[in-house]
């Protein structure tokens, strides 16, 4: 049995759209900071996320938006790592990407403040 060398690339469906995920979370998390001091800069931030969606909704949906696509960057980067043996260093990092924002979740829910 062969190894297949590590490539930067990816060559799998699933390692491509892991790829692309990643970038989207970084895009949408780029425009949710940037709504911040431009389109809400004079509206205050509410203590929880329910507060926070009633007075800066686009804000809100974009930064969920985010977090939701870089687990799924998490998920479908694994899913090509164990399932169809990708070895792309993009997919690996995208992967590392997501499973950090994933702890940094965690932690958010465990130990609130």
């Amino acid at each position: 049995m062969t190894k297949q060398p590590a490539s930067i690339m990816p060559k799998t469906t699933l390692g491509k759209w892991s790829v692309w995920l990643i970038i989207a979370m970084f895009l949408l998390f780029f425009i949710g900071s940037s709504l911040t001091n431009s389109l809400y800069s004079s509206v205050p931030s509410g203590n929880t996320i329910l507060d926070d969606s009633a007075g800066r909704p686009v804000l809100v949906l974009s930064m969920l938006a985010g977090m939701a696509v870089g687990v799924s960057a998490l998920i479908t980067g694994l899913l090509a790592i164990i399932r169809h043996k990708e070895r792309s260093l993009l997919v690996y990092a995208s992967s590392l990407i997501g499973a950090m924002l994933l702890v940094l979740l965690a932690g958010e829910f465990l130990f609130p403040h």
